[in-house]
């Protein structure tokens, strides 16, 4: 199976909780937003809560 090229956005492995993954996950069916939408602005809210500057331009959530 040929490995699949992202050229935007990177692949990563990780570990929730199991309440927080199906708060996610539901929150994710309710907006139909897709999990790694959602994971970004989870990570662009704790980049400026640490005063961190961002690379790019803020995206809306519907993108």
């Amino acid at each position: 199976m040929a490995k699949k090229v992202l050229k935007n956005r990177s692949q990563i492995t990780s570990t929730l909780r199991n309440e927080l993954y199906d708060q996610l996950k539901e929150l994710s069916n309710d907006t139909d937003i897709p999990i790694s939408k959602l994971l970004d602005q989870a990570v662009e809210l704790l980049f400026e809560k640490r005063g961190m500057n961002r690379t790019n331009s803020t995206r809306n959530l519907g993108e």
